[in-house]
């Protein structure tokens, strides 16, 4: 896995190249060299590939960030980055501005009836869960859909489970905002089973009808917290039952998938479970799991 730079030692890296026009004037757009010097630093720092399809994107979504700061061109937000030292304070926006944080409840279902059905009790039949709570990580938490869909599940395990946690990480501060307020629109929850809807989920009050939240005690029971998956060793505890990475590493070249997935194995329990993307394998990479179904696997005991 590449180590993440610092924001010191990217901006040392890069003043000594940084493309500035020629004639001084400000640009509202990225010029092809801007454009890959940021793309080589967004990389760096979180994994995520920036193709020149993505030029657009990133154009549009960094205007808003140098309107923010009162920059009137991305040519004068790229100078005050790599330039002006803007970047020790900016590179947490930076990140937050470039990121896609595509999530939904119950997304990708057949994980959550594996969960349920097999990976339970599993557990239950090793013996380990007799120990204390179910512990599990959801590792690209986005705006907590995914956190909140395991916690309805495991409340409703009561009775067979002795207490659950759930931490829930992401690189972008906005997304660990909104997860931690539980504050939906109503149309995300359609997804989500009646039954479940109606016992996890609270109206929003008058004026805001189109809202619902997550009731207080599954937002007890899901603790967000930043973390960026290319910076290690990680702050997370090392005896996971269940991991979610899911729909991730797609964004990340295979020497960077690898490292991720030796860092999660570490923090994975003997027996326990990685969840990844339907789309994501590990065929090819040496690891200490074995396929158990579909993008499911488990830790050697």
């Amino acid at each position: 896995m590449k180590r993440a730079n610092t924001t010191n030692e990217a901006r040392a890296g890069q003043d000594k190249s940084w493309p500035a026009t020629p004639d001084g004037m400000g640009l509202d757009y990225l010029s092809p060299a801007n454009f890959e010097f940021l793309a080589e630093f967004i990389e760096s720092y979180s994994g995520i590939k920036m193709p020149p399809s993505k030029k657009t994107m990133v154009e549009c979504r960094l205007r808003r960030r140098a309107q923010a700061l009162g920059l009137p061109s991305l040519q004068d937000y790229c100078a005050f980055l790599f330039q002006q030292g803007g970047l020790d304070q900016e590179a947490i926006h930076l990140i937050d501005a470039v990121t896609t944080n595509k999530t939904d409840f119950f997304r990708e279902p057949k994980h959550f009836d594996f969960l349920v059905d097999v990976a339970l009790p599993a557990l239950l039949q090793q013996g380990i869960l007799t120990r204390g709570p179910l512990k599990v990580w959801s590792a690209a938490s986005s705006i907590g859909a995914e956190p909140y869909t395991l916690a309805m599940i495991l409340a409703e395990q009561r009775e067979t489970i002795p207490g659950f946690s759930i931490l829930a990480t992401d690189i972008s501060t906005q997304v660990l905002k909104i997860g931690m307020q539980a504050i939906y629109p109503e149309a995300m929850s359609h997804a989500i089973p009646m039954e479940l809807r109606r016992r996890y989920l609270l109206r929003a009050k008058q004026g805001a009808r189109d809202r619902v939240r997550v009731v207080p005690e599954l937002r007890r029971a899901v603790r967000f917290e930043r973390l960026n998956l290319m910076q290690t060793p990680y702050s997370v505890d090392k005896d996971m039952h269940m991991i979610f990475c899911r729909n991730i590493l797609i964004y990340f070249d295979k020497d960077t998938q690898q490292g991720v997935l030796k860092q999660l194995c570490r923090h994975l329990r003997p027996g326990g479970f990685l969840f990844l993307g339907h789309s994501e394998t590990i065929a090819g990479f040496d690891l200490p799991l074995s396929q158990v179904a579909t993008s499911v696997f488990r830790a050697e005991v």
